[in-house]
């Protein structure tokens, strides 16, 4: 193995060009660690918020949260993988965006054969982000009715195809109508371009004024207190990003007001911490992508020395689908 590999940290928070590529040395795993060579790294909105300090970390870090590769070897006590075997992650702590590191083993999973490194990489947080969204957080089933924003971004068209695959009703919202028809393309219902139409009216007309059984909305402060009136009373509003920046305090009696609301601010990082809970969700994405019913959709590929260009493209919102870092 090399000594070092490439590694993506930064030193200080800010903007993308704090980004810097720096050799780092790779060391062997101890008890319960694994070492793993990566084929591709995944990019996300919580990469981006590190980077800026809405996240603050320990400086100096290495950035990144998923990826995937093959085990060049593991630690003492580390049953569920071995040297040689393909795996993929979305787990803490961060230094994904590498071409090799130690990490603990416990949130990575064996990748099915089936399963391009590519698609592994793209996949994986968000891919588990939308399975905790459908089967762990409210009580979803066949029927129902969910409110999807940015349905044509990375977890938005996995969420359009897993609803679609569980005969749930989605109602996505996009920037554009070109992002709108790529949401319709994946399964959504319908799908509202935010920038020119009355989303909360539209929804309201979608579902004869009845509303919707939950909204799914990483968007966060530009669309949150609209999406509260997107909701049928004892709806569930799951706020489980900050695109647009952090929702600002309110008054709880809102949720009275608007019909015994429920809402939740979930992360992936907390339904994943059991070693068991990962591994089930992961197998579950994995069936149905291998089922052929979530395909993974990578439009951008940037070079990790190109870093800092992916993440201006993601805060810019011009990405659809799945972004990766590659590796040479």
């Amino acid at each position: 193995m090399a000594a070092t590999a490439r590694t993506v940290i930064i030193e200080e928070h800010g903007g993308p060009e704090k980004l810097k590529l720096a050799d780092l040395p790779v060391g062997e795993p101890v008890p319960g660690e694994i070492r793993i060579r990566h084929a591709a790294c995944g990019l996300n909105f919580i990469d981006c918020y590190q980077r800026s300090g809405l996240y603050p970390m320990t400086l100096p870090h290495a950035l990144g949260m998923e990826a995937a590769g093959i085990v060049e070897a593991v630690g003492e006590g580390v049953s569920h993988l071995a040297a040689g075997d393909r795996a993929a992650y979305a787990a803490m702590p961060p230094g994904a965006y590498t071409e090799a590191r130690v990490m603990p083993a416990a949130q990575v999973c064996k990748l099915p054969d089936g399963i391009p490194f590519e698609e592994g990489a793209a996949m994986m947080l968000k891919g588990m982000t939308v399975q905790y969204l459908f089967h762990r957080t409210t009580p979803l089933k066949a029927g129902d009715t969910v409110l999807f924003h940015a349905a044509a971004g990375g977890v938005g068209l996995i969420a359009c195809q897993w609803a679609k695959s569980e005969g749930i009703r989605l109602i996505g919202t996009a920037g554009s109508d070109e992002k709108c028809a790529l949401a319709l393309e994946h399964g959504a219902e319908a799908c509202i371009n935010y920038a020119t139409e009355d989303w909360v009216a539209q929804v309201r007309d979608l579902t004869g004024g009845k509303g919707v059984d939950a909204v799914m909305d990483s968007v966060g402060k530009a669309t949150f207190e609209g999406s509260l009136d997107c909701l049928k009373p004892l709806g569930m509003m799951m706020s489980f990003g900050n695109a647009s920046g952090a929702v600002e305090a309110f008054n709880l009696g809102l949720l009275a007001q608007k019909g015994s609301l429920k809402v939740t601010r979930p992360t992936l990082f907390t339904h994943i911490a059991d070693h068991d809970a990962c591994q089930e969700m992961a197998a579950m994405l994995f069936s149905k992508v291998l089922a052929g019913e979530v395909k993974i959709r990578i439009d951008q590929r940037f070079p990790l020395e190109d870093v800092a260009e992916a993440h201006r493209v993601l805060e810019a919102r011009r990405t659809t689908g799945q972004t990766i870092l590659t590796l040479s």
